[in-house]
């Protein structure tokens, strides 16, 4: 707790709400706002013993379009009714304009959603304490699995249309956090290493939320990759909205690239840092491609990725180690290969190292934004067992 205090001091809220969508707003500390809601409805379904009858139900509710399943209890319905509406400042032009920029930049949206963002949320402590100690970090290869799905439905070509799944995805992470917000202060391992009494607060979404768009477009912008100003902004429309369905209130959901970086500055710059439990998540993550490795996403590799996109400091922190022949390749080779990818640099005598990067981006997001195989987001009913805290 000495090493979080100050962590904690450094996240004063001083954002101001009129950078936000809304324009306006209370100025709350959004720590101490969670979902007003979601919170008491997934309590109440818990508590009367609704949740194995929904989770059925809700297995079959899978695009954006479909009619909710009869039989579901008539106060999650109007619930899931209200927060199945994209907010009225959701912008069609722009939503389908996302979809391009989708389109060209997929391949690098894999690797960094993947590696940039997924292996952030390993330092970002909170997150890292609420997921280990929740059901879903007793098996990661399914907990990502549903990360990456909302990586790949936001991206998708239809992800907030009547065919798309988007809103799904949304509407079903909202009572997902609901349930943990309800289970994991009953965990008598959470509870004595946690910073606060009741996990992901608005302040803890949003700080996932800049892990995601904000890192993303950072390393793009680190990378020289030339992104039209309007794909720009129709790529964060596309996470505001996706914020908004998540349950975050408009007046914490920055308007702006510039409002983003700021609000990231304070929210999340500051407060990374290892945890034991980041450190174990970590080892998973940079095991998940070993199934699938065909020898170019092994461990080392995945590794010296993560220390290029993230540092050395934290690559240290998660005790990643240093790759003789990965680390420097990618420090001398990857800016050429990304100019060459993107046509400023002509391409007839690239070396070979580029085609291991562009077979490297492929499998990346392969892993990452797969839809290999039904993904079924899931209200829990426990925390993790007791038998799995390795």
């Amino acid at each position: 707790m000495s090493i979080a205090a100050p962590a904690q001091a450094q996240t004063l809220w001083t954002w101001s709400p009129t950078g936000s969508v809304a324009g306006a707003g209370a100025g709350a500390d959004p720590r101490w706002v969670w979902d007003e809601e979601a919170d008491p409805l997934v309590a109440s379904l818990i508590e009367r013993g609704d949740v194995p009858q929904v989770n059925a139900l809700l297995r079959t509710w899978k695009k954006n379009g479909q009619p909710l399943p009869d039989g579901l209890p008539a106060d999650l319905r109007d619930f899931m009714e209200r927060a199945r509406q994209l907010p009225s400042w959701a912008d069609p032009a722009k939503l389908d304009l996302a979809v391009k920029f989708n389109e060209k930049r997929g391949l690098y949206l894999g690797v960094l959603y993947g590696l940039a963002s997924g292996m952030m949320s390993t330092v970002i402590p909170k997150e890292a304490l609420a997921v280990y100690y929740s059901q879903g970090g007793a098996d990661m290869k399914d907990r990502i699995s549903k990360t990456a799905k909302l990586g790949y439905d936001i991206g998708a070509v239809n992800a907030y249309k009547p065919d798309g799944e988007m809103i799904v995805t949304a509407v079903k992470t909202r009572l997902v956090h609901a349930a943990v917000r309800h289970l994991l202060p009953q965990s008598p391992y959470w509870t004595p290493v946690a910073e606060e009494d009741i996990p992901i607060s608005q302040a803890d979404i949003m700080v996932t939320w800049h892990s995601l768009p904000t890192t993303v477009m950072r390393k793009l912008t680190d990378w020289k990759v030339p992104i039209p100003a309007a794909e720009s902004a129709a790529f964060l429309h596309s996470w505001q909205v996706g914020a908004h369905m998540l349950g975050v209130e408009d007046e914490y959901i920055p308007n702006s690239w510039a409002e983003a970086n700021s609000q990231a500055e304070q929210v999340l710059d500051p407060i990374l840092r290892p945890t034991p439990e980041g450190i174990k998540l970590a080892d998973i993550l940079l095991n998940l491609g070993a199934p699938i490795d065909a020898g170019i996403l092994s461990a080392p590799i995945l590794g010296a990725f993560t220390r290029f996109m993230l540092g050395d400091e934290i690559a240290n922190w998660l005790k990643i180690p240093r790759e003789l022949i990965w680390d420097p390749l990618l420090k001398t080779a990857w800016g050429p290969f990304i100019a060459v990818r993107e046509g400023l640099l002509p391409f007839p005598l690239a070396p070979k190292a580029y085609w291991l990067f562009d077979e490297f981006l492929r499998k990346a997001a392969l892993l990452f934004l797969s839809e290999a195989k039904p993904i079924s987001i899931e209200i829990p009913l426990t925390n993790r067992p007791a038998t799995s805290h390795g």
